[in-house]
């Protein structure tokens, strides 16, 4: 047997025991919610986590209880993003719940009856992100065939397939993550990230006419990572982004003059996955939550020049995939109201977690949330779908390695 071939089976048998300790040391730590399968993005409103999974289902989860409220079935391969768009305002809107997969297609749910509304094939290979623009009406997706596709949601219609409204193809890898801000119902700006660590900046304006397509101005390229970017956000003028070159780093955009120097990087051991800046969330506080194998670190960034790591907590077993934000609503046995800001993550480990983010300021490398000293272990397995009605091939387990790895 060749030599490296035994030597990589000892060192994944290694690590395999090691993350079966670890799983039984952790298996209390945030309240997890256990999965069928594995979490591939996440989006959080009110009380509620909605799960885009590899078991080829969407899920809607009570935070609360833990208990799923709804199941999004229909999709042929493992879903890996979602997002939603509201059609129509108030109490006489419908929330449209919108999900992409591996099988190609983007489809879009009635979230009150569960009902399928449409699907359209997309692309030509793994759809990889969906954005909303909701005051322009505009979806975009991403995917693995290097284009970005722009959708029309003016006529969420029963039954009619997406409306395709313009495209990009100027990257020369798949396309990951997109971020962007509406100036107009007519005007964006959309930023797209790929996995060579390049980001571009680009201006769409619609066409106008009964049947109008979406027209894109290349304005910038950035390239100040070295590899993958796992996750951009923009807000506030600033552009924040996680990579596999194992820093997160945050941009003005459009560039601020009187900055005489760029900010400096969070730096971190492993590959950063996610990205939080509360500065860009309802919390509206000058402190970052970021992910990192399976650690979950905060920064208090008040003084960008100097961020300081506030805490640390070993939060999972495997990889964190995801990061975000629940302002958990509660009340008391008076009946008055509270609200208190929580970390929601979630992992190759088949869990959701959910962390005070008072206990993750508390918690420190040396002394971290739940007695737990941090263990970071790598190189990493790769997950095996365990939902018997969405077991994974040996292709899609592949594939799914390819997704959350290094391209």
């Amino acid at each position: 047997m060749d030599n490296t071939v035994l030597l990589r089976s000892e060192a994944e048998l290694a690590i395999n025991e090691a993350r079966r300790q670890k799983a039984q040391r952790t298996k209390t730590l945030g309240s997890p919610i256990q999965l069928a399968g594995v979490a591939l993005d996440i989006h959080i409103e009110e009380n509620f986590a909605w799960i885009a999974e590899n078991t080829h289902v969407a899920k809607k989860i009570n935070l609360e209880t833990g208990s799923i409220s709804q199941i999004y079935k229909g999709h042929t391969a493992p879903v890996t993003c979602l997002t939603f768009f509201q059609n129509g305002r108030g109490t006489v809107g419908r929330k449209v719940l919108i999900t992409g997969s591996w099988d190609q297609s983007i489809k879009l749910w009635n979230t009150d009856t569960k009902a399928l509304i449409s699907s359209t094939v997309a692309h030509d290979d793994f759809v990889k992100c969906l954005f909303v623009v909701p005051s322009a009406k505009l979806l975009v997706s991403s995917s693995s065939d290097k284009t970005i596709r722009f959708w029309d949601l003016n006529n969420v219609v029963e039954g009619k397939a997406l409306a395709s409204v313009g495209s990009l193809s100027a990257h020369t890898r798949p396309v990951e993550c997109i971020a962007g801000i509406a100036h107009s119902e007519t005007k964006v700006v959309l930023m797209t990230a790929d996995t060579m660590g390049v980001i571009k900046v680009w201006e769409l304006e619609k066409e106008s006419g009964p049947q109008a397509r979406w027209r894109s101005n290349l304005q910038d390229t950035l390239d100040y990572h070295r590899t993958r970017i796992t996750e951009i956000l923009y807000g506030s003028g600033q552009i924040w982004t996680a990579s596999s070159d194992e820093t997160v780093q945050v941009t003005s955009y459009p560039p601020d003059p009187p900055l005489t120097r760029p900010l400096p990087p969070l730096n971190h051991p492993l590959p950063v996955r996610a990205v939080l800046p509360l500065a860009l969330t309802a919390l509206a506080e000058p402190y970052v939550v970021t992910a990192f194998g399976d650690v979950i670190r905060l920064y208090d960034v008040s003084a960008p020049s100097e961020p300081e790591v506030l805490g640390e907590i070993d939060a999972h077993w495997h990889d964190v995939t995801a990061i975000r934000l629940w302002m958990r609503c509660s009340r008391n046995k008076t009946g008055q109201s509270r609200i208190e800001p929580w970390i929601v993550s979630t992992s190759l480990d088949g869990t959701v977690r959910r962390w005070r983010l008072s206990e993750l300021a508390a918690s420190t490398p040396e002394s971290p949330a739940g007695r737990m000293k941090a263990a970071i272990i790598a190189p990493f397995p790769e997950p095996k779908g365990d939902a018997k009605a969405g077991e994974m091939t040996e292709e899609e387990e592949r594939e799914l390695a390819k997704l959350m790895g290094e391209d």
